[in-house]
């Protein structure tokens, strides 16, 4: 399979405002850019100081944030991880994102026949079903035209939590946690809703609430 199919696969995951970049070591190899967000890069193109893929390759790790201007003249938020080859690190593959606003405080709902701006607090959580995206808050339920790992990225981390493949909750809304079977969990909201914690996400849902 070439390194085009693959990411042209990948990006099946994201939304057409995505682009996609694949890079080795050193260069980028491969650039899909979207529809909203175009960092201009061409194959060949060195991967600078600065940059998301930069700082994957040189951490050996996954990195997601915002990345100012300054180092392609367009603002975007990305996420890059790093792949091996043989055990050492061969390039990495990132995903960048349209920046929403330089500091995103609210997710925009949207209604039957309007839109409702909803400030991060109010959020209890997020749910993708139905091949749709709902966003459940305290006073406004609707969908978004982001998907669940979209979000995942946006969302500060400090209150968001993936607990599920399908759903995205807000920390400060967790009202009871109860054990279910197979070492998982179901959360109790503020709002009543039982929502699940998958046993792919109970480890780290554990650590990082201290429990």
């Amino acid at each position: 399979m070439s390194a085009e199919t693959l990411i042209d696969l990948v990006s099946e995951l994201f939304s057409d405002e995505t682009s996609i970049a694949l890079s080795d070591t050193e260069k980028y190899v491969y650039y899909r850019p979207s529809k909203r967000v175009n960092l201009k890069i061409k194959p060949g193109d060195c991967v600078v100081e600065g940059t998301i893929a930069y700082k994957a390759l040189n951490t050996k790790q996954k990195v997601s944030e915002y990345i100012d201007r300054d180092v392609f003249g367009v603002p975007y938020y990305g996420m890059a991880v790093p792949y091996e080859v043989n055990g050492e690190v061969a390039g990495c593959v990132t995903a960048i994102f349209p920046t929403l606003t330089n500091a995103m405080s609210v997710v925009t709902i949207k209604k039957e026949d309007s839109w409702v701006p909803t400030p991060f607090s109010e959020i209890i959580y997020i749910e993708a079903k139905n091949r749709n995206t709902y966003v459940v808050g305290e006073q406004t339920t609707g969908t978004h035209k982001y998907t669940l790992n979209e979000f995942d990225f946006f969302l500060p981390r400090d209150r968001f939590i993936r607990c599920h493949r399908s759903y995205i909750i807000n920390i400060n809304h967790i009202k009871e946690i109860h054990p279910d079977t197979h070492s998982t969990f179901v959360l109790k909201m503020t709002d009543g809703s039982d929502v699940p914690v998958s046993q792919t996400h109970s480890s780290y849902f554990r650590r990082l609430l201290g429990f």
